[in-house]
């Protein structure tokens, strides 16, 4: 889509309040999202500069470029800075819903993925006590056709780099910088990552994949997750299912960097809070705290395996 041209902007009141309904926006955060769209909808400078934040979104729908920065108005704050992503995707609805309608992409397909937006404002208001969407970035890929909720997993499409294509190619497959990889991503508010839940969302996206992208060939898939750090192992047991998620890939690269808030801010969904006020529950938030603790620290690890 050029980015010249009227757009659509806002839907009236008591249609965004069902438009986020729709995204799965926590009932709490609804009224006070919609309660602040005059800040936009009778602001002409905010609304020009939502309509070319809309216009950047929608630009060549369905291609692939990895997610965009999603900007907020100068001079924006509080609140309304940080719900003003979310009138963004509001209003990119019906051309990501176009998309999907063209693709023939199921609509319990569309509505689970877009429920990433009620866990975005979710996350916000867990992290900072306030309404607002966190990390809008990466839901431009949701918005943009290149991001899909496939059973318990997420299902990215995206090209192999070359830390995994070196990898690749040394197992002998065909492949290299560039060509088709699926992401594989592990949202949080899912239940366990069971073996079985795992199997059945790879089924579900070779077949969906292959009827909705069939010019795509998708023969490997690809991670990038703290889940991945061979550590992980010392502290877990062999049949947990984080250890049989880890051993299904390939490790193509760890970092020499770590990154130590990774696995913090997953499992406790916090930085903010010191570690020794951490909750100790659970096997899982055990083993993040006790190797950070004993000097430890914790990396991203990528790897691969074939579908």
């Amino acid at each position: 889509m050029s980015k010249k041209g009227s757009l659509s902007v806002l839907p009236n009141t008591d249609e965004l309040a069902e438009a986020l309904l729709d995204l799965a926006v926590p009932h709490q955060d609804i009224d006070e999202a919609v309660r602040l769209t005059p800040r936009v909808s009778g602001d002409a400078q905010a609304l020009r500069f939502l309509e070319e934040a809309v216009a950047d979104l929608v630009q060549d729908m369905g291609g692939i470029r990895r997610g965009i920065d999603v900007p907020v108005p100068p001079g924006a704050s509080g609140a309304f800075a940080s719900f003003f992503p979310l009138y963004v995707f509001v209003a990119a609805l019906p051309y990501l819903r176009a998309h999907h309608r063209e693709r023939g992409i199921p609509e319990e397909v569309t509505r689970h993925t877009l429920a990433d937006v009620g866990r975005g404002v979710a996350w916000h208001r867990r992290w900072h006590g306030t309404g607002g969407l966190l990390s809008p970035r990466w839901l431009t890929l949701h918005f943009h056709g290149e991001l899909y909720q496939l059973g318990r997993l997420q299902f990215q499409r995206d090209r192999i780099g070359r830390w995994t294509s070196d990898s690749i190619e040394a197992a002998g497959l065909p492949l290299g910088p560039g060509d088709p990889g699926l992401g594989v991503h592990v949202p949080d508010f899912m239940g366990p990552l069971t073996p079985e839940a795992v199997d059945r969302s790879l089924a579900l996206a070779r077949e969906f994949f292959a009827r909705h992208y069939p010019e795509e060939s998708y023969t490997v898939a690809t991670c990038g997750s703290w889940l991945l750090d061979p550590q992980i192992k010392r502290y877990l047991p062999g049949d947990s299912n984080i250890v049989r998620f880890q051993e299904r890939f390939h490790l193509s690269h760890l970092p020499a960097e770590p990154e130590d808030t990774e696995p913090v801010r997953f499992v406790f969904g916090t930085t903010d809070i010191p570690l020794d006020r951490l909750p100790r529950r659970t096997v899982l938030e055990r083993t993040v705290l006790d190797h950070l603790r004993q000097g430890g620290h914790w990396y991203v690890g990528h790897g691969w395996f074939a579908l």
